[in-house]
Parts: C-alpha cells; structure tokens; sequence
C-alpha cells in the first residue's frame, strides 16, 4: 500500500510593500494655477477699490460740484431766507457731501412746515420743495393753538398772528396729549363739521365764532353776529345744516333777539326768543 504523504503547505511570505498606503499624488500645477487667479484677483479688488476711493476723493474736492444755487419751491407763508437758514446749506458745500433727510429734518422744525423734501440738480444745484400747514381753526387748550385740517395742533398763537378762525373748545389738553380715543373721536367730528361748514354759503365757516364740544350734548355752535348758540349735535350735521339754512336769511337781521337754536329736533328747527334783554353783539 502505498505510503500517502500529505503535502505540505507552503507558507506564504508577504513582501514588505503588499500593505503599504498608496502614495499621494499632489497637484502642485493645479495649487500653483489656483493660487495665481487668487492673487489676480485680489490684486484687481484692490485696484478698483484704489481707484472709486481716489476718483470719490476728486468728486469731493471737485469745484464742479460744490452748491451753487438752491431752488425754493412751493413755499407761500415761510419766506426763502428763512428756510435757507433752517437748511443750514452752506455756499461752496460739495453737493455729495450733504445728507438731504437730515436737511430736511432741520426745516421741517419750523411748525408751519409739515414736511420738507431736498433733491440734487446735479452738477450743482439743491432743490427743496416744502409743504405748508393751513390752519382750519383755533383750538384752546392751556393756550391758544392753531389746528389744521388734519387734526395736527402746530403752532402757539403768538402776538401778530391771525385771530380770524373758528374757535374749538372743550377738547380736554390732556386727554389730546394722551391721544385718549374718545378725545380722537371728538377732534374728527369737529373737523368734519368744519369741512361742511367750509362748503356752505348761506351759514358757513364766516358765520361761526366757536365750536364748543360737550360730552353729551356733543357740539354747539356760536354765531359770529349776536354769539347765539346753535345746538347741533353729534350727528346728521347735513341734514341740520341744510334745515338751518332755509331759514337763515330770515333771521340773520334778528340774531340779537334769539336766546338759542336747536336743531337737535328730527324735521324741525327750535327757536328760542330771549325774553330779556337784547343780545348785544359779540
């Protein structure tokens, strides 16, 4: 029988770099190029930032565009001078260098002036263009102030201003300061009346001397001829105005013999005689 051998393995040997990591490989052309764009790129930055901050330095130093003439328009009350001054623009000022909302802000500290818009007319030249408050009445308060169509109170009355509007009273100062609501609500009916009055020729805006509000009698009315109070309410003013003046015409010559005028009364108009004396005028 034959004598069966097994074969023996053979040990493998690993040569020394079967495990070795494999080398890296590292793009220095590729490293190089980028780096190159890079530099020109930063390089071209930095020119174009050199060359805006030298060509701003010119226009600042420029004597084509320093001020040289300012346009006032749309101004009636404030005379040119005046806004001038509040603009505080001086002559041969870069007209790059002006801050126009802060020019605006200074005119507009005048309490006619509601607002104030300054453009550049370029090479050298300002436009300010302003708007003007108009008074619609005279409102008292701790004093005497004049109110505008849009509610805004702007401006203490002073020695030398026009007295030739419609009083308001019984607007409470503090409840105005505060913005109170129901104070709001009282201001905005006043001037929707005095927006009707403003309308009207048979009884208007001239005929009036006082809009006096009371919390729950509302708004009475006081005649310039004869200071007769014409009660007229909270609501519906249309429709009473339009009842007072089919007979206005009548008893505008008797004003000094009529105590008061209701015209709170759906459909009809009360006319109280006064039984006293006769009414002088106011």
């Amino acid at each position: 029988m034959a004598n069966i051998k097994k074969p023996k393995k053979r040990r493998l040997r690993r040569k020394g770099n079967r495990f070795r990591k494999p080398r890296r490989i590292i793009p220095w052309r590729r490293l190089l190029i980028g780096g190159l764009w890079g530099t020109m790129a930063l390089a071209s930055l930095a020119m174009v930032v050199a060359v805006a901050y030298f060509a701003g330095q010119m226009l600042f130093a420029s004597d084509y565009f320093k001020v040289d003439r300012i346009l006032v328009e749309n101004n009636h009350r404030i005379g040119r001078d005046q806004i001038l001054a509040l603009s505080d623009i001086r002559a041969g000022t870069n007209i790059f260098e002006l801050d126009l909302a802060r020019v605006s802000r200074r005119i507009e500290e005048n309490p006619w002036i509601s607002r104030a818009k300054v453009r550049r007319l370029f090479p050298d030249q300002l436009v300010i263009k302003v708007e003007e408050r108009v008074p619609k009445a005279i409102i008292r308060l701790d004093y005497l102030y004049y109110l505008d169509a849009s509610g805004h109170v702007f401006k203490r009355l002073e020695r030398g201003d026009r007295l030739d509007f419609p009083v308001v009273t019984g607007i409470d100062r503090q409840a105005l300061l505060d913005a109170e609501e129901s104070t709001l609500r009282q201001l905005d009916e006043v001037l929707k009346l005095l927006d009707m009055l403003q309308e009207r020729s048979i009884f208007g805006m001239d005929n009036v001397s006082e809009l006096r509000f009371e919390d729950t009698a509302g708004i009475t009315l006081y005649t310039c001829s004869g200071g007769v109070p014409v009660r007229i309410g909270k609501d519906d003013f249309a429709a009473k105005l339009d009842r007072l003046e089919k007979i206005y015409p009548q008893i505008r010559t008797r004003l000094g013999l009529i105590d008061y005028i209701d015209l709170n009364v759906t459909r009809r108009i009360i006319v109280k005689l006064d039984a006293g004396n006769v009414r002088g005028k106011g």
